[in-house]
């Protein structure tokens, strides 16, 4: 696919806010009201936990917003775990057995387009605030020496990093430093001990922070991705959301068959992914996501008021999900694993202002990341990548 046809072309706004956008041929691509579009990422976001899906213990209220200003996919569910392949279905709309990104470091081939460069194409800049976690096309390296060829963490081509979190953090650990905190145990242990700290100083409100001072600087439609890594593991919430949530009453996980799969078993055996022994411990690690959970709802209930008080609501089109999900002691597993519907069902919320008739409605059939990519495009008036896999949740 040449670089011509994949990223380059050409956008024209004029003064009533309208674009066309053209390819290098010329062929018109479509007419439409410039809107923002913002894409937000929430890290290994279980499906069921939304109060607006009636969960019995989380509490969601701002994703429970967005439901009501827009679409709730019931049944929406990732393609693939853990990080890098199922963001690597979720950028480029294509299935993992088209993209080939297998496990966390396998390069994403550069070939491909992605829904940075469809944003580029539609005449915007995109911004990331966090991280993509996808390796690079090594044919794409400066050389042999190049730091991004030891790392799966680097940032999908086509978008400009305005808030880079990947590697180790330094943005928030310089932040923090400023702030007083010690941050000499680096960013994993800092994640691991969120709750002795007050939420004010989250990665969470880290991330918020930075979104809604570039978004104040905006003086024409933009598109921005804001990759939370929360509710992520280490399964520690910010300050009061550690309390949040009583791990007596968080209920119990979905318990493994008496004669599980051998496979199943050796997961089980295995200290990265076997849920905790001890009740007390599972109790505390539930208790401790869903308090993650609250916790990241409550910025993005800072950035629908901040999109409110400054007139952007209603021309802002927003879509949240996730990479994957997380088993949270079901099948007495924790973080994410292939097979199960815990790894695999995810939070999926569109709002498209231009489609008011559908707010607060819900959506039973099933979804899939791989639709984002096409619900993007379509929404910035751009034609679909025939590389696509899914399709626009429109349909």
């Amino acid at each position: 696919m040449a670089e011509s046809q994949r990223v380059i072309s050409a956008c024209r706004r004029n003064r009533s806010n309208e674009y066309s956008t053209e390819d290098c041929t010329g062929q018109h691509y479509g007419l439409g009201v410039a809107r923002n579009h913002l894409l937000i990422t929430l890290d290994q976001f279980r499906g069921d936990c939304l109060s607006a899906a009636g969960h019995p213990v989380v509490r969601t209220p701002h994703l429970d917003d967005l439901c009501t200003h827009g679409v709730r996919f019931a049944r929406h569910y990732s393609q693939a775990s853990p990080c890098a392949p199922g963001r690597a279905s979720l950028y480029t709309g294509t299935y993992q057995m088209n993209h080939r990104v297998v496990a966390n470091g396998t390069p994403l081939d550069d070939r491909f387009d992605n829904i940075a460069r469809a944003a580029v194409r539609a005449g915007y800049s995109p911004a990331l605030f966090g991280y993509t976690d996808q390796s690079i096309d090594p044919r794409t390296a400066t050389g042999p020496d190049d730091p991004r060829l030891s790392t799966y963490e680097g940032v999908l081509p086509g978008f400009e990093a305005v808030l880079d979190l990947t590697g180790d953090y330094r943005p928030w650990l310089e932040w923090l430093a400023a702030k007083g905190h010690d941050v000499s145990a680096g960013h994993i242990a800092l994640l691991a001990t969120e709750h002795e700290r007050p939420a004010s100083s989250s990665v969470s409100t880290f991330v918020c922070d930075r979104l809604l001072e570039w978004i104040d600087d905006r003086d024409e439609p933009w598109f921005a991705h804001a990759s939370f890594i929360r509710p992520h593991p280490p399964y520690s919430a910010a300050g009061e959301f550690s309390t949040m949530y009583d791990p007596s009453l968080v209920g119990d996980p979905i318990a493994p068959v008496e004669n599980p799969h051998p496979f199943h078993a050796l997961m089980m055996a295995l200290d990265v992914c076997s849920a905790p022994s001890d009740p007390a411990d599972l109790a505390r690690m539930r208790a401790q996501y869903f308090g993650m959970v609250s916790e990241v709802d409550a910025q993005l209930g800072r950035i629908w008021a901040h999109l409110r008080a400054n007139g952007m609501w209603d021309d802002t089109v927003i879509v949240v999900t996730a990479d994957h999900g997380e088993q949270l002691g079901d099948h007495g597993l924790r973080e994410k694993l292939g097979w199960w519907e815990e790894s695999h069902h995810i939070v999926g919320i569109v709002r498209d202002p231009d489609r008011p008739a559908a707010h607060g409605s819900v959506v039973e059939e099933f979804t899939e990341n791989v639709d984002i990519m096409p619900t993007m495009c379509e929404a910035m008036g751009i034609p679909v990548a025939a590389q696509c896999d899914g399709l626009p949740l429109t349909g």
